[in-house]
């Protein structure tokens, strides 16, 4: 290549030089091919621990980020042309060029549409999802939707639906609240973390935003388990800690808190923990409520709550009620809905609420009456 389109070169290269420094966490490799006449030499580049190891020619060097790529464009004065790619999560950067000129050109994952089997295009034909087989197959086979070969489970279709009806949900609230440049999302008694694998891979790769997670478990286990899988996957923008919700406070700034089917008071401190953040939105779907139970008394109701399964019914209204109140108390704007069909769990209710204002003493107010009339002390406001 020319001197001239050399220097064009190593000016898109600053840019890739920048766009590396403010997105190593979705780095995943570099590929370049060097032509001369017929011949072709391909080159890789990859991250090892901040470092960039550089394989060309069955020779590997060890590089920063901006030495690789001044190598690179010292190498290519002794070739005819360049096909330089980036290739982020979501997103692949195409340099290529010649004596002639020199061109960038950027392409999104959803370019790439492999082909899907009959039974699993079968399956999926009704629904549009938002986290699509075929884009999403590293994730979707990691999380054991589909098989190794690309095919739907039998006994996932149900789980995959929910999965993509949760990110539908999710998706409606981020767009009404305003994000920096990077979402912060705190997953509370995260388990294996699957939905929080799932909204990185939505808000990186289709939703082209910076994102980070940070999931919060007791269990070494279940710790250990989604480390894995972050690194299975390539994900490193995500840190797993062993903690107790309560003691647990966050080092950054935190966008959103989801907590999924967290047991009984697990679900107030994944709210809690979220109000003390002063997260920007509270997504939780409850579990299992015992601490009401065995508290709440409503002597005109007494008729009815005989009953064991209708205490234990009006024992969740109240809780889940109560949470929403004190969430209003504290200046979210909160609403409910039915996350997927009771025929697949009763615990089936998603909270969302969205931070608009610093407080609402009407709120406060109707929660306190709720407090004395069913003689409870919910642990929520407790751990604000």
């Amino acid at each position: 290549m020319n001197k001239q389109n050399i220097a064009k070169l190593n000016m898109f290269f600053m840019g890739i030089s920048q766009r590396n420094s403010e997105n190593k966490d979705f780095f995943n490799k570099l590929e370049v091919t060097f032509k001369s006449g017929i011949k072709s030499f391909t080159g890789v580049g990859e991250d090892q621990n901040g470092k960039y190891k550089f394989n060309f020619k069955g020779k590997t060097d060890v590089f920063t980020f901006e030495d690789l790529l001044k190598h690179i464009a010292i190498e290519s004065e002794n070739y005819d042309s360049i096909s330089f790619r980036y290739i982020e999560r979501g997103t692949t950067v195409l340099i290529e060029g010649d004596n002639k000129k020199v061109t960038v050109k950027y392409m999104d994952n959803e370019d790439v549409k492999p082909n899907i089997d009959e039974y699993t295009a079968s399956q999926i034909k009704n629904r549009d999802y938002y986290v699509k087989v075929g884009q999403a197959n590293d994730l979707l086979k990691e999380i054991g939707v589909l098989t190794k070969d690309g095919k739907i489970k039998n006994d996932k279709i149900r789980k995959y639906n929910q999965i993509d009806h949760f990110v539908e949900l999710i998706d409606k609230l981020l767009k009404e609240i305003e994000f920096k440049d990077s979402i912060t999302v705190l997953d509370c008694a995260c388990g294996k973390s699957y939905l929080s694998f799932v909204l990185n891979y939505y808000i990186k790769e289709v939703l082209k935003k910076k994102c980070y997670f940070v999931g919060i478990d007791y269990s070494e286990t279940v710790i250990k388990a989604s480390k894995k899988m972050a690194d299975n996957l390539g994900y490193k923008n995500m840190d797993f800690i062993k903690e107790d919700l309560t003691n647990y406070t966050p080092n950054r700034e935190i966008d959103l808190v989801i907590s999924l089917h967290a047991c009984d008071i697990a679900t107030d401190m994944a709210i809690g923990l979220g109000i003390r953040a002063k997260s920007k939105a509270i997504v939780v779907v409850p579990c299992c409520h015992k601490e009401l139970l065995g508290q709440y008394k409503y002597e005109a109701l007494e008729p009815i709550i005989k009953h064991g399964v209708f205490k234990a019914r009006f024992a969740d209204l109240i809780t889940d009620g109560m949470r929403t109140l004190m969430l209003e108390a504290r200046g979210y704007d909160t609403s409910v809905v039915e996350y997927i069909s009771p025929l697949d769990t009763p615990k089936n209710l998603m909270i969302r609420a969205i931070k608009k204002k610093e407080k609402n003493e009407k709120a406060l107010k109707e929660y306190n009456e709720l407090k004395s009339m069913f003689d409870v002390e919910p642990t929520l406001e407790k751990l604000i």
